[in-house]
């Protein structure tokens, strides 16, 4: 994704957002476009985000003829679709034809399936083969990710055919970290670092300041094992092949650093159950229907947790106290397998956590379980037998802490693994398993002492 650089020293904050406000009650259109000139694109994007619907629009037809295209891939989706509708199929071709293909891309995907046939087929002919190929490729695949503008170079020439190459071609983007080196066939074999190949000599080999054996990236590869490969190698930018290793584009650092934190976003909506993309946009009727799936089944993991209480219902009747004391243990021991399940949802992400380390995690993860287990039975043991005036409840209570910080832990790093093993999203399903279970298990082993021993 191209990012437009901007020397201004504006920076968007509250003030400025408020002083917008204002002028546009005020009518002083002039500020307005002075201060959209000054601001970068993403500064734009944040502050179209940030106005109610009406200013928003306001905004967007006084800037119109001079409206940033490169503010349109920074904004969500929610706001880029409410403002794609006010501009005309030319105006919006227009604005389109000036990002990177990735971005387009991204444009098009969201938009209403008329709409994207309608720009697609304004567009100039070789930009719409490219990005009609680009959206042929799986959402989560490097092919809808990649920019299809790059530099390629025979790996027989030399520095100066290099140097004369890119001083005459119309096709070298804008931005780019390397050269690749490909052969007859079109596959990478190489690559040239652009600082590298500028400070050599015009008579210098590519095959000799080369890095032979590149890190490649497949056209269908997902945007995870991406992110992955430039994390664990520090790549700048890669090549991207077809399936039969024939280069046909390529993704750069600023792209994965979106997908980076599209996926950190992603994972903290999931455990929480929300949708995330716009859902601070939609309107309140559809923010509350894409929550409601979710509810609705932590109402029925509620309902079997509260069937489980109900199986002592006896024990409850004579002692008030379990009742009271009853959802510590039940949220000691949810607090705790959250923890172990956030660390281990994003080791699993990182790929430190694997089948083959598994077991040492859950070796780990139990001692941990007992350490903080041992302490908090003890704490709420003395507490409850000094509150009730009865030492056979602390102890109970202690007991039923311990062994539920024990098995919240091994659970919260075994689940994910489970659910990654039969293909499940551990993000997506994981939170509300680990809840009815600690839930359960903190009210079955609490009800089932105190029944056996108390009543």
């Amino acid at each position: 994704m191209k990012k437009k650089q901007s020397n201004s020293l504006i920076v968007l904050n509250s003030d400025l957002i408020t002083k917008v406000i204002s002028e546009l009650g005020n009518e002083n259109f002039t500020f307005i476009i002075n201060l959209i000139e000054e601001l970068h694109p993403a500064d734009t994007a944040d502050l179209l985000e940030t106005l109610n619907s009406e200013d928003r629009k306001k905004v967007v037809k006084i800037i119109k003829e001079n409206f940033p295209s490169e503010t349109l891939p920074s904004m969500n989706v929610p706001i880029l679709l409410d403002i794609i509708e006010e501009f005309e199929i030319s105006h919006l071709v227009r604005m389109l034809s000036e990002l990177d293909t990735d971005d387009i891309t991204y444009v098009l995907e969201i938009c209403e399936e008329k709409l994207r046939k309608e720009v697609l087929k304004n567009l100039p002919k070789e930009l719409q083969k490219l990005i009609k190929k680009a959206l042929t490729y799986d959402e989560d695949s490097a092919g809808r990710i990649m920019q299809t503008d790059y530099v390629s170079i025979p790996v027989s020439w030399n520095i100066g055919q290099v140097v004369d190459y890119l001083r005459m071609s119309k096709r070298v983007p804008d931005e780019f970290y390397a050269l690749f080196a490909v052969d007859s066939r079109h596959i990478p074999v190489g690559t040239v670092p652009l600082h590298l190949a500028m400070r050599k000599k015009r008579e210098v080999k590519i095959t000799d300041i080369m890095t032979t054996n590149p890190k490649i990236v497949s056209v269908n590869d997902k945007r995870e094992d991406i992110g992955f490969l430039f994390d664990q190698y520090e790549l700048t930018s890669a090549p991207v092949v077809d399936a039969r290793g024939r280069l046909i584009g390529m993704i750069t650092v600023d792209d994965v650093v979106d997908l980076i934190r599209q996926k950190a976003d992603e994972d903290m909506y999931k455990l929480g159950g929300v949708t995330g993309e716009g859902d601070l946009y939609l309107a309140a009727f559809k923010t509350a229907r894409s929550r409601f799936g979710w509810l609705a089944i932590n109402l029925i993991t509620a309902i079997l947790a509260s069937i489980s209480i109900a199986f002592f219902e006896t024990a409850l009747d004579k002692l008030v106290s379990l009742a009271i004391l009853m959802p510590i243990v039940a949220s000691m021991g949810g607090n705790a397998g959250t923890q172990t399940l956030t660390v281990a949802v994003r080791a699993m992400a990182t790929r430190e956590l694997t089948s083959s380390n598994s077991l040492r995690v859950f070796g780990k993860e139990i001692l941990v379980g007992a350490y903080n287990g041992i302490f908090f039975a003890l704490l709420i043991g003395i507490v409850t037998g000094f509150w009730f005036k009865d030492y056979l409840l602390g102890s109970i209570i202690a007991f039923a802490m311990l062994f539920n910080l024990i098995l919240a832990g091994t659970f919260g790093a075994a689940i994910p693994l489970i659910l990654s093993y039969f293909k499940i999203d551990p993000a997506v399903a994981a939170t509300v398993i680990l809840t009815t279970i600690t839930d359960i298990l903190g009210f079955v082993i609490f009800l089932a002492l105190a029944n056996y021993l108390l009543i």
